[in-house]
């Protein structure tokens, strides 16, 4: 009889002993998706208004370090556009000008929480959040004239093709990242964010509008060359009082473009059998 309540003993021993070798963590890396809107502040949009939200997408892989700060890759892509139809001034609605732009992210953001955040523990699960960091972007303004779609860039509607080089632009910008957000732990290695993140540009070409007219005399004449008329048009809506000569104000060459974004995320921890390094000892008894 003894020998029997012995082995018993010995195997509930050991299943303790396995179960607690067996004990599932969540790794410090977790790969995400994002979905929400976006929208572009510049020289059409100078008043920060939210007429032209678009869709905007992304992917990320976040790293924990500790509970309270993470580090965060990602790429993205959205459109941006904006046109002066929207203005109320009646200076930037006789301005006339507009434009459309696939913008292409990648960046590297750091983040730090307010409270303790660990995955899988339901003591911390919420916590708000701080976001920095830099990344870059692709992006090519064009407009719609005469029924046809015409890139703004090459067409030099600022005078970048008439000696005026200190106009020139690439369709490449960095950006800063910046902005606050929150975070939930759902069930299993799932979590949940929701971010608005601003981005403030190295450029004030995002929509082509930046300086000064610099005159119709320095366009082409050719029939199939648009920049003589998408370099000014005013003319469209008055051809006797364009708004197009030398010097005349044609954006704020003061400031950079912006575009923010406000996204909702769903991301997931891989399981492992092993304590994270991330997670404090005084933690691991709660699991």
């Amino acid at each position: 009889m003894h020998s029997i309540v012995k082995v018993l003993l010995g195997i509930l021993l050991s299943l303790g002993f396995v179960s607690v070798r067996a004990q599932t963590y969540f790794t410090s890396t977790e790969i995400g998706i994002s979905g929400g809107g976006s929208q572009y502040f510049g020289d059409l949009n100078d008043r920060y208004g939210f007429k032209t939200i678009n869709p905007a997408y992304g992917l990320y892989a976040r790293k924990h370090l500790n509970q309270y700060i993470s580090l965060r890759m990602g790429a993205y892509y959205t459109k941006v556009n904006y046109s002066d139809k929207l203005n109320l001034d009646l200076y930037q609605r006789q301005r006339n000008l507009d434009f459309t732009s696939d913008i292409i992210e990648a960046s590297f953001q750091a983040e730090f929480n307010f409270f303790r955040f660990v995955t899988g523990d339901p003591y911390h699960r919420f916590t708000p959040f701080l976001t920095m960091g830099l990344g870059g972007f692709l992006y090519d303004p064009y407009t719609t004239y005469n029924g046809n779609q015409y890139y703004l860039r090459p067409l030099g509607t600022e005078g970048q093709n008439a000696g005026y080089d200190d106009r020139k632009y690439t369709n490449f910008s960095p950006c800063v990242p910046i902005g606050v957000g929150a975070k939930f732990w759902v069930v299993g290695g799932i979590n949940l964010t929701l971010e608005v993140v601003d981005r403030l540009t190295f450029t004030d070409y995002l929509d082509d509008v930046s300086s000064t007219y610099v005159g119709i005399d320095k366009f082409s004449l050719k029939p199939k060359d648009p920049s003589r008329a998408l370099q000014d048009r005013s003319v469209e809506l008055n051809p006797n009082n364009a708004l197009g000569r030398t010097g005349k104000q044609r954006g704020n060459s003061a400031t950079r473009d912006q575009y923010l974004m406000c996204l909702f995320s769903v991301s997931w921890h891989f399981t492992t059998y092993r304590c994270p390094n991330y997670m404090d000892k005084e933690l691991i008894s709660t699991y």
